[in-house]
């Protein structure tokens, strides 16, 4: 390793910076020959893992990168993208990993914002990144990854396996190193402007990967099927947790629901991460029998189970946990963490309390607070609304060239997620809405999460959003956007008298609306562009 530890005023036998890369050190260590990567036919060993990414560390030296510069990847979650997050930090230099989804306007910005050096990009999105650049020399060192789409040579980009055989056996030199070094920084989703650059650090991600193993159960034993993006939060920082407990980790190109079944039975998977998008795939799939996900534990975010689907995963043989976190606090900030005494309850009550936000990851332990304008607790009697804020070790160091917001952020000390939330009696958070998403109808707060969760709950809906359109009476009501399941049908008024008759009368939709959903790379419903949609030429910011 190039690392030289600078440990500050402490005796250096006694203190290691923290960097996630150390956990590849150790499984090629002690596992050398246990199989690490899974990629349709491919395999490599930890040895052969780590070997990988010393030649890509090494190639990335060769062509010019030096520590502190910044390699950015738009690469889908095949081994390539696995091998970006340890060579640049093996030598020092930052990971981008952009979004696959993205405009080539968003891609072109991040690449200009970050500095990129260097840029490696999957053959199947060589036409947006040739847009996004718009010429050669926007970046030193071009890379072209071929794996099912042909080579492109967009701008005499040199192929990967070429680039790595080309490092021989090139040495990286040693730089110095702390464990508050910026190793990643990843963009937010842009949707109130231009996107945003989180800066992770080793020691948040070091610390954030082991809380994600502590609480998933990872071992050495463990098969971690990927269907969440890599570039999303690091993989919510699985990409180093599986590597630090020696797991294997299948890579999943592109996710559909078959695959993922034939995946899970031939690999005998233990554990994935999914959006909600995903597991309703996997609900409505064909191939959904009982027993078909026997023995996975599955980490799904961004939007809280219904009981519907937690009833569907429980059939197939799945243990369904849900995550709450934000790009800024590393992925996986809370998890609704499950009691012993809630085996014995009805499927319904069990959904109500995984349906929570629940209690700070092991790793931040009470880094996580709902709190009032006044900064103090909210009570514990899950009625009274604040905000949710967070600090810690898993905290972004702050926004890429951005004080001002970085500023924002923070403010008394914490950082503000923007979410509304409630505590339980029993210690445990329970989101309410986005500030931002909250409908103010009549002067009435309506939690557009609330009426999302009623609407689930109705047999013909797939998925469903709710956000505030103009109302000349109101100022703005309640409005649902839903997608049937296939084979089935409703009708607006079958749908708004189901809320009304579960709702006070004010908070169910004044209006549905049926079709798809447009949505994030990641699964989340992009409830911000139907709102832009719905207020275009009306008086009102949209937030």
């Amino acid at each position: 390793m190039g690392i030289k530890n600078h440990a500050g005023e402490a005796d250096s036998v006694s203190f290691l910076n923290m960097h996630p890369g150390l956990f590849l050190d150790r499984s090629a260590r002690v596992y050398p020959d246990k199989v690490a990567v899974v990629y349709g036919e491919k395999q490599y060993t930890y040895q052969e893992f780590d070997e990988r990414v010393s030649r890509l560390a090494g190639a990335l030296v060769q062509s010019g990168v030096s520590a502190g510069d910044r390699v950015a990847y738009l690469v889908p979650n095949t081994p390539q993208m696995l091998e970006g997050h340890y060579g640049p930090m093996r030598m020092g230099s930052i990971l981008v990993a952009m979004n696959t989804r993205l405009s080539s306007k968003e891609i072109g910005f991040i690449i200009r914002h970050s500095c990129a050096k260097a840029l490696i990009f999957d053959s199947e999105y060589a036409e947006v990144i040739g847009e996004a650049l718009g010429g050669e020399g926007i970046v030193d060192v071009l890379v072209e990854v071929v794996d099912t789409s042909d080579a492109s040579g967009l701008f005499g980009a040199i192929e990967y396996e070429d680039f790595l055989n080309g490092a021989g056996d090139v040495k990286v030199p040693q730089f110095d190193y702390s464990e508050l070094d910026t190793i990643a920084i990843d963009y937010t989703s842009g949707t109130t402007g231009e996107p945003k650059g989180v800066e992770y650090t080793g020691r948040g991600a070091y610390l954030n990967a082991l809380g994600q193993a502590l609480d998933a159960g990872l071992s050495s034993t463990s098969t971690y099927l990927w269907t969440l993006p890599m570039f999303h939060c690091n993989g919510w920082c699985y990409t180093w947790a599986v590597t630090a407990v020696g797991g294997t980790h299948v890579c999943l190109k592109q996710v559909n629901p078959e695959e993922v079944f034939s995946l899970v039975a031939q690999h005998s998977a233990t554990h994935m991460c999914a959006a909600p998008s995903v597991l309703t795939m996997l609900e409505a799939s064909p191939m959904a029998s009982e027993g078909a996900l026997s023995g996975v534990k599955i980490f799904t975010g961004g939007a809280p189970p219904a009981p519907r689907m937690l009833r569907a995963m429980q059939s197939m043989g799945a243990e369904l946990h849900h995550l709450y976190g934000l790009t800024e606090t590393y992925g996986p900030s809370t998890i609704a963490a499950v009691q012993p005494d809630w085996a014995g309850m009805s499927i319904e009550d069990q959904a109500r309390m995984k349906s929570r936000q629940g209690v700070p990851v092991t790793t931040l332990h009470v880094g996580v607070r709902v709190v009032a304008d006044d900064m103090e607790d909210v009570p514990m009697d899950a009625e009274t609304i604040g905000e949710v804020v967070v600090r810690g070790n898993t905290v972004m160091a702050g926004y890429y060239l951005d004080p001002k917001a970085s500023a924002n952020a923070f403010q008394d000390g914490w950082f503000h997620t923007g979410d509304l939330a409630v505590v339980h009696p029993d210690g445990y958070m329970e989101l309410k809405d986005r500030k931002k998403d909250v409908i103010i109808s009549g002067g009435e707060n309506i939690s557009s999460v609330e009426v999302e969760k009623t609407l689930m709950e109705h047999p013909s809906i797939l998925e469903a959003c709710v956000v505030g359109v103009p109302d000349e009476k109101w100022g703005e009501a309640p409005k649902a956007f839903i997608t049937l399941r296939d084979g089935y049908k409703a009708t607006s008024t079958e749908i708004i008298d189901f809320c009304r008759d579960r709702l006070a009368h004010f908070k169910a939709p004044r209006e549905v609306k049926f079709g798809p959903l447009p949505k994030t790379a990641t699964g989340k419903i992009q409830k911000y562009v139907i709102r832009e949609e719905e207020w275009s030429g009306h008086d009102r910011r949209i937030g």
